[in-house]
């Protein structure tokens, strides 16, 4: 029996549908662009008469505003004026003609655009900026033996600067540099000096973003806004395993959160660090000098982390920062003593040992791992290395070393560690901690090779020398460096804490499971020896004798 063939609808319904919505679609882009056209054809031949119509408008209000201001007993007289002026033009030959000419006059004029003009190009100052700024530069974009030399003295800057903003101080925002193709933009030393001379002519003061286009000899200058300093904590929209460092450029990350900045919704660029088994960054290093918010680094992650997990918390400074914290849910300990912080860190040590071994328990046997290993452990320890003095003198074991095994294998066993530093100490910290911590962020201020020594790698912006607290920069593992602002998370205990930011920090802490007289009852009654039993009374056998 002979196939039918397939209807001819069926073989070629589809393209035919994607040919007339491809034909509509181009229909619809014409006759939207004709339209568009029509309008500003329209809007050019009507632009006379909307200007009278406008400046009519503005007449008969000014007017109107004239006759409300004009007193009861004034306004008869002022009528007669007003009548006595329109018959006089109307007895005058070629009068009426004359009256409308003069208020078509008048109505163009005061229905004049009045938007002032922006001036065309930079004023005298700002020609003397940028004439300053060639000049500056000749020394280190041009050569002898050049035959047809970009950067000369006395040359033209406006080859070499093709593009340039001005911000309202007068002075540079944005500007394209083009250099000769022979300059070694390669070396971070030549590009190094290029860019101090910038920021020392451009003004101090202010950041500025260094974009190198190798490929086509040119240098991008642009003057950054600051961060923004005054966002309270609150809770952040993000996964398990993520944790909000601060702030960013719009540029720096493809990612936004909603956030609440008083009565306000924005959505601001965060630096996110992921932690967890598959992080490739599972621990963070903090450094800065006193003041500059590494503390407050510590009790925002804190604050995420109790979402979800449990914290440790060893604090070397013994200035009780942490203190809001004590006896609240999933906060497992605040310590502040060397006995306290040696214990805490044996129990870490231990316990990841355990985590590791019920998971490896539980992968041979095909089972998913225990329930008691997947909740996140935190150990934030802020300044360990005052703890280092004291256990040499006491010939204890330094804190430090006790941090080898959560360092080592905290992300198989849901381990994150965190180590907050100073400047002048930063030197005595162990080679677990500078080798396992990937993830670095530097606050407050930091010369250029403090940076590189820390994160790894330089900063496309310049570092200047008055930040605000929380403000630096941060780095997770070989990913580029970022601008940070850390969140306003103030010690709630703390007099000079606002009450907006005090009570911000509140509502994120946990339920106070155990009040902190209770604690340290307890702690003392365990400490307290046991009572020896008392001695059970034995009646003595006599031996019979034969």
């Amino acid at each position: 029996m002979a196939r039918r063939p397939l209807p001819r609808i069926l073989s070629t319904g589809s393209a035919q549908i994607a040919r007339s919505r491809d034909l509509a679609r181009a229909q619809f882009a014409r006759s939207r662009e004709l339209a568009r056209t029509a309008g500003d054809s329209a809007s050019d031949v009507l632009h006379p008469l909307i200007t009278i119509t406008r400046g009519l408008r503005r007449l008969a209000t000014a007017g109107r505003r004239r006759w409300a201001e004009t007193p009861k007993d004034k306004r008869g007289p002022l009528l007669f004026l007003v009548a006595s002026v329109i018959l006089v033009v109307a007895l005058v030959p070629y009068g009426p003609l004359l009256a409308v000419i003069t208020v078509m006059a008048a109505a163009a004029w005061q229905g004049r655009d009045r938007k002032p003009t922006e001036p065309d190009g930079p004023d005298e100052s700002q020609l003397e900026r940028l004439r300053a700024l060639y000049e500056a530069l000749v020394p280190y974009f041009s050569a002898a033996d050049d035959p047809a030399p970009l950067y000369t003295h006395g040359g033209e800057w406006e080859k070499a600067f093709p593009e340039f903003e001005f911000d309202g101080t007068g002075r540079v925002g944005r500007l394209l540099v083009r250099y000769p193709a022979y300059f070694t933009d390669g070396e971070a030393q030549a590009r190094a000096r290029i860019e101090h001379l910038l920021t020392t002519k451009s003004g101090r003061g202010r950041e500025y973003h260094f974009d190198w286009d190798e490929e086509g000899n040119e240098l991008t200058v642009t003057v950054l806004a600051p961060l923004p300093t005054d966002i309270a904590a609150q809770r952040f929209v993000t996964a398990p395993g993520e944790t909000v460092l601060g702030f960013t450029d719009p540029s720096g990350v493809q990612r936004t959160l909603p956030l609440t900045h008083g009565a306000q919704q924005l959505d601001v660029p965060p630096v996110v660090w992921r932690t967890g088994i598959r992080s490739t960054e599972p621990h963070l290093l903090v450094v800065g000098q006193p003041g500059t918010g590494t503390s407050t680094l510590l009790r925002s992650i804190a604050l995420q982390a109790l979402q979800y997990g449990d914290v440790v918390i060893v604090e070397g400074g013994s200035t009780g920062e942490y203190a809001c914290l004590t006896g609240r849910d999933g906060v497992l300990a605040v310590e502040c003593g060397l006995a306290g912080a040696l214990a805490s860190m044996e129990w870490a040590a231990t316990e990841t040992e355990r985590r590791l071994i019920a998971v490896n328990r539980a992968r041979q046997a095909g089972n998913p791992p225990p329930e008691d290993t997947k909740r996140p452990l935190w150990l934030l320890l802020d300044r360990p290395t005052a703890f280092t003095h004291l256990a040499a003198a006491d010939d204890r074991k330094d804190p430090q070393s006790l941090l080898q095994v959560p360092l080592r294998h905290g992300r198989a066993a849901n381990v994150t560690v965190v180590v907050a530093e100073q400047w002048d100490t930063v030197d005595t910290l162990s080679d677990a901690v500078r080798q396992h911590t990937r993830a670095r962020v530097v606050l407050g201020p930091a010369t250029a090779g403090q940076l590189e020594s820390v994160l790894g790698a330089p900063p496309h912006t310049t570092p200047v020398a008055d930040v605000p607290p929380g403000r630096g920069y941060a780095r997770l593992g070989t990913g580029r460096v970022h601008r940070l602002q850390v969140p306003a998370t103030p010690d709630p205990y703390d007099d000079a804490t606002s009450d907006a930011h005090r009570q911000a920090v509140l509502e994120l802490l946990p339920e106070r499971t155990t009040p902190v007289e209770a604690e340290r009852l307890t702690s003392l009654e365990k400490a307290e020896p046991e009572p020896e039993p008392e001695p059970v009374p034995v009646e003595a056998v006599v031996a019979e004798t034969t």
